[in-house]
């Protein structure tokens, strides 16, 4: 029996509590209400942001936080924000986040930039004017809660602002819920492994248990064979739809044969029955073949198929680089592409570093529609076939790593930086021109220096500040370049 995606990966859920101190609201005639009313807008704000978001409204007393842990477990939350709406006891807190056992975002929001002095001094009614102020008191109890979860050894991150007209508050909000959507992708996900590593590439060898403890999903280890097998039932109008599919998604050179189409059209179908059998959200591959004839005919074609399953959101490494496979589902998961790649070349005239890679592409972040040629050789490869030619889209990008460590550790490295248009190399091959603020020696010696393997995935936008947040969400360490 397949299960199928959505059963096992039904979508983030968000918590939300806003705190309160009960004792004020007798004292303080409709500041109850209108505390309330603030923790409703957040809630209408984080639903905006596309996931599910379970509101538990004002905690005032031990008793609710208690329950709104409880609750927080029962409804299966990925993330939490604590809305800090007035002065609020440590005890209405600690209870709700030790008990949910996920990662907490503190709202210092105050309603707005400021009190309105001259109209809050002119207030006849004492009472009154510190119903008012305590409206406006979400920084007050913060640092006690930051120590009470340091003590706790509880993570927490914060947000410091205004509820309404400021827009860095929500940008910060939505930067956290799309960082917890991917660490919740990359907990359902499943990796598929086919073949074997390249032989004495050391860099890429990767722990497939540190993989899964960082992470979560789940390695399914594939064979070769079950591709080859898969490719003897294709059916002939299977293919001829394939090969409609490469010529609406390519560009195919004058001297792409008739032969290799149909030969990467038939094992591209069996790729995507492979997929969907194991239910895969990405894969690492890599086989020499030789000495046996099928299975070299099929990994010798799978180029194109690849670079379809990658732009459908399952990015494909090649050279069985599992930790870029995790990298480029990452950056995939945040909208922004994700192409495998490495060093190419340093261009010191213009200050750009030449990086690309053979195989698979992201047609989603190309410049441009992606030219397919016949290589009469993969280099340090075994075969022919058709490759892919293209260069990722001109403007920001990010270039993403994750390093496994000495310490058995992972870590994350980041750089930003800028496709520019230039010449590149006309190889059948991906590759780009990218520009670096700190320049392209200073680049590659920092880069180099953390240790990253030779390949990472880069993908359109500057998305540093994301990819730091997916990291403190799994406690991995993030090292930004630049």
């Amino acid at each position: 029996m397949i299960i199928s995606a959505n059963q096992i990966n039904p979508g983030l859920k968000i918590g939300l509590f806003g705190i309160g101190l009960n004792t004020y609201w007798d004292q303080f005639e409709g500041l109850e209400q209108r505390l309330s009313g603030y923790v409703n807008e957040v809630a209408d704000k984080l639903a905006g942001f596309g996931s599910d978001v379970v509101n538990l409204g004002l905690i005032d007393t031990p008793q609710k936080a208690f329950e709104a842990g409880s609750r927080f477990r029962r409804e299966d939350v990925g993330l939490i924000f604590l809305y800090v709406t007035t002065y609020a006891l440590s005890s209405t807190v600690l209870p709700v986040v030790k008990r949910a056992k996920v990662p907490v975002v503190i709202l210092n929001l105050t309603p707005g930039a400021a009190i309105d002095y001259t109209a809050f001094n002119k207030m006849q009614n004492r009472t009154a004017m510190t119903g008012e102020w305590l409206a406006y008191c979400s920084a007050c109890p913060v640092p006690e809660i930051a120590n009470v979860f340091k003590r706790a050894s509880i993570p927490f991150y914060q947000i410091t602002g205004m509820l309404h007209n400021d827009p860095h508050v929500w940008q910060q909000v939505e930067e956290w819920i799309a960082a917890a959507k991917v660490a919740h992708t990359m907990y359902h996900n499943t990796l598929g492994v086919m073949g074997n590593y390249y032989g004495g590439m050391l860099d890429i060898y990767s722990d497939l248990t540190l993989q899964c403890a960082t992470f979560g999903g789940h390695i399914e280890i594939l064979e070769v064979d079950e591709l080859s097998g898969l490719r003897g039932t294709v059916q002939p109008t299977e293919v001829q739809d394939k090969i409609n599919e490469f010529h609406e998604r390519f560009d195919i050179q004058f001297d792409c044969s008739d032969f290799e189409l149909e030969r990467a059209a038939t094992t591209a179908v069996a790729l995507d029955k492979l997929v969907a059998k194991y239910g895969l959200g990405s894969m690492a591959y890599y086989h020499k073949g030789t000495g046996n004839a099928v299975n070299e005919d099929g990994m010798s074609s799978v180029i194109l198929g690849n670079s379809l399953l990658t732009a459908g959101g399952i990015p494909v490494a090649g050279e069985y680089e599992i930790k870029n496979a995790q990298a480029m589902k990452i950056m995939d998961s945040f909208g922004a592409g994700g192409s495998f790649t490495e060093y190419y070349a340093m261009d010191f005239n213009d200050d750009v570093v030449l990086m690309g890679h053979d195989g698979p592409c992201h047609p989603a972040i190309a410049e441009g529609k992606i030219k397919v040629k016949p290589l009469q050789v993969y280099h340090g490869k075994v075969g022919n076939g058709l490759s892919v030619e293209m260069s990722v889209s001109h403007g920001p990008v990010t270039m993403f790593s994750v390093v496994e460590t000495a310490g058995g550790k992972i870590i994350f490295l980041v750089a930003e930086a800028e496709s520019v248009p230039g010449p590149i190399l006309e190889i059948g091959n991906t590759n780009s021109r990218y520009k670096f603020t700190i320049g392209a020696r200073a680049f590659v010696e920092t880069w180099n220096s953390h240790g990253p393997a030779h390949h990472c995935a880069v993908g359109k936008g500057h998305i540093a500040s994301k990819i730091k947040k997916l990291g403190d969400l799994l406690g991995v360490e993030t090292v930004k370049v630049c």
